[in-house]
């Protein structure tokens, strides 16, 4: 069978990206295109796959801030894996709000099993579309609407979704925490709008702080993460909103956290009285 490599494998398998790693932090480049290009297409090479899709994220939730600059990177990548004889393409993406409505470890797995189970979850569905086209047609299995109705029809009939399972299963995986709810942390906070309007813009990056500091990742190599920590959205952009509707909500096992981080999501989020113009997701396929 033809191995297609959509995310990341583990840095175990390439254990110079540490040192890769390392190497951003000490020299302030972390943004640098030739160590995040290495970095990258070191642990996809060493996985063997014989088609590698890539998402390349930009703006502001990103590490590359403009669709330049991720061209640039996606360019790179692309041209590393050509050399090295595989079928790579790129897709890049606009992350200037979150991506979903979940960010956090566990949040953000239960929403992807959502789309895996033919729910609608807006603008992550468009994007997981536009990679497993690209996955099936790389592999040789029709042109690009073929491998969309081929994609959406596994979604459809449940075989996406049972693949999932199996692969979860043969990896010592238990998915009964996402069927009961055991996935939400235990404490949770309805951060509400101020002001009625259109929703404008959720700035991804500070919301992924937000995220952070709740628990769903480290601020030190010490800090030990709360997988079931994070936020699910109830807006997104270009919903309307009135004053004190509930925009999202938090979740942290430390409650005491939530009153200055929801002061810190309201700041990151724009309203309006003029509707937005719907941002494009897919920017490029290169």
């Amino acid at each position: 069978e033809t191995g297609i490599a959509i995310v990341g494998q583990s840095a175990t398998l390439a254990p110079a990206d540490k040192m890769l790693y390392a190497l951003r932090d000490v020299t302030a480049t972390v943004d640098s295109i030739p160590l995040i290009a290495a970095s990258i297409m070191g642990k996809k090479l060493t996985a063997d796959d014989d088609v590698i899709v890539l998402d390349v994220k930009t703006g502001n939730g990103a590490f590359m801030k403009t669709e330049e600059d991720a061209f640039n990177l996606a360019e790179t990548m692309v041209k590393i894996g050509n050399g090295a004889g595989k079928k790579i393409s790129a897709v890049i993406t606009d992350m200037n709000e979150p991506l979903g409505f979940a960010v956090g470890n566990s949040l953000e797995v239960k929403e992807a099993i959502d789309v895996l189970r033919g729910k609608e979850v807006g603008d992550l569905n468009e994007v997981c579309l536009a990679l497993g086209i690209e996955a099936l047609y790389l592999s040789g299995y029709g042109d690009r609407e073929y491998c969309k109705n081929a994609f959406l029809t596994a979604i459809k009939n449940g075989s996406a979704y049972n693949k999932f399972c199996e692969f979860v299963t043969m990896q010592g995986g238990d998915l009964s925490s996402y069927n009961n709810g055991e996935y939400l942390a235990e404490y949770s906070y309805e951060v509400k709008s101020n002001n009625s309007g259109y929703i404008t813009e959720i700035c991804a990056e500070n919301v992924g702080l937000c995220a952070l500091n709740l628990g769903a990742g480290r601020n030190t190599a010490e800090d030990v993460i709360d997988y079931k920590a994070g936020i699910l959205l109830n807006k997104k952009v270009g919903d309307k909103v009135c004053v004190g509707e509930s925009i999202a909500t938090l979740y942290s096992s430390k409650p005491n956290l939530f009153e200055n981080i929801a002061k810190t999501f309201i700041e990151s989020v724009t309203i309006s009285d003029k509707k937005p113009l719907k941002n494009e997701k897919i920017l490029r396929i290169i």
